[in-house]
């Protein structure tokens, strides 16, 4: 049998995998702005070259750990819902399930956590590559409302966004188009989910509810069911759904 061209693609993968293992280990000790070529071949034992043979500059290989990180987060959130589904969880429930499996993998990555959701990093700007990654989280959270609504397990809002729609047409088109009124402004608001997720993540993993709150785990539950109530999505407190 031959298997020349499977070698060979295990010779071109090897490398990357070292780079960028090691690449995430620096971004723990250096963060994003200090990462350079220099210091993943120093810290992997790898010659210059080596690594520039596959990431060629910086942003390259900022990038390749960008999509990793989207990719790795938006697969945990993907299948922590899949198995409510399967479960038969309520949407409610499914939204609880998704946004604890993105918690724990937070917690599980600080460094490339801050790469995603961290302050951004001088001098580099993700390319088109990382979009379709990125957009697997707010893809979960959109796919979970469109759920709820066509199950009608939503409560109609008390009040609208006034004035025209605030959305952009990728936004429409990652929710399935604009629903119909009284919920003509879930996109919206699921948005306004979607940031709150984000914050909230980013207060518990840089330590700023640790002083506030007993147990942060419950509160991060507490705290994503207030959320949910802005879609009118009723998020079921106490209840096993991971």
């Amino acid at each position: 049998m031959d298997v020349s061209g499977t070698a060979s693609a295990d010779e071109n993968t090897r490398p990357r995998a070292v780079i960028t293992s090691t690449a995430r280990q620096l971004l723990v000790k250096l963060g994003a702005g200090g990462l350079t070529l220099d210091a993943v071949a120093r810290e992997g034992g790898l010659a210059l070259s080596d690594v520039e043979a596959v990431f060629p500059h910086r942003d390259e290989l900022l990038t390749a750990l960008l999509i990793d990180a989207y990719n790795d987060s938006g697969a945990a959130m993907e299948q922590a819902d899949q198995a409510a589904r399967d479960a038969g969880a309520s949407a409610g429930g499914r939204l609880l399930a998704a946004t604890r499996a993105l918690r724990r993998w937070s917690f599980a990555n600080p460094a490339e956590f801050t790469l995603v959701y961290g302050s951004p990093v001088p001098g580099y700007h993700a390319p088109q590559d990382t979009v379709p990654p990125a957009s697997r989280t707010p893809a979960v959270l959109a796919g979970i409302v469109r759920a709820a609504l066509e199950a009608g397990e939503l409560t109609a809002p008390r009040r609208q966004v006034p004035g025209p729609p605030l959305l952009l047409p990728d936004a429409e088109a990652l929710f399935g188009g604009v629903p119909e009124a009284p919920f003509s402004d879930l996109i919206e608001r699921g948005i306004v989910l979607w940031s709150s997720l984000v914050g909230l993540l980013v207060f518990q993993v840089f330590s700023r509810t640790h002083d506030s709150v007993r147990d942060e785990t419950a509160f991060f539950d507490y705290a994503i069911a207030v959320a949910a109530e802005g879609i009118g999505l009723v998020v079921p407190l106490g209840e096993h759904t991971d």
